[in-house]
């Protein structure tokens, strides 16, 4: 037999490991459902809630955005196709921040090699590339 557990806002904060805050901030976009108030005591979240937080932050750790998230959760019923374009699409922008990070790494090399080489300590090269041109004035 599945006991269904209820959680406190606070227990369900603990439990999926965030603020309270995020909670009520995933509540605000939709993501989770608040739960109705009773009239006497507090209102309490299902596992289900649970579950679904420990989804939206595993997919954040994957680089998804909250609004890509959110497209997946409204995708979670949908044909596999829909997902997968989504997919595809994040590959895309994932790819290209790698290819960025690249360049960002190399011209970081060739500065750090530069100023390793610099006989002059008072003119460092990596600051230089910094300055703007003295040109553009």
């Amino acid at each position: 037999m599945v006991m269904t557990s209820n959680y406190s806002i606070g227990q369900l904060a603990k439990a999926a490991e965030v603020n309270v805050e995020t909670i009520r901030y995933y509540e605000r976009r939709g993501l989770i459902t608040q739960p109705p108030k009773p009239v006497q005591g507090y209102r309490t979240y299902t596992k289900a809630t649970l579950a679904r937080i420990l989804f939206i932050k595993r997919a954040q750790e994957l680089g998804f955005t909250l609004e890509e998230i959110d497209n997946l959760l409204a995708l979670g019923e949908s044909h596999c196709s829909e997902v997968q374009e989504l997919a595809e699409s994040k590959l895309v922008s994932v790819r290209a921040k790698i290819n960025d990070l690249c360049r960002l790494e190399r011209v970081l090399e060739d500065l750090i090699i530069q100023c390793r080489a610099n006989p002059d300590n008072t003119a460092c090269p990596i600051v230089e590339s910094l300055q703007p041109d003295s040109d553009l004035s």
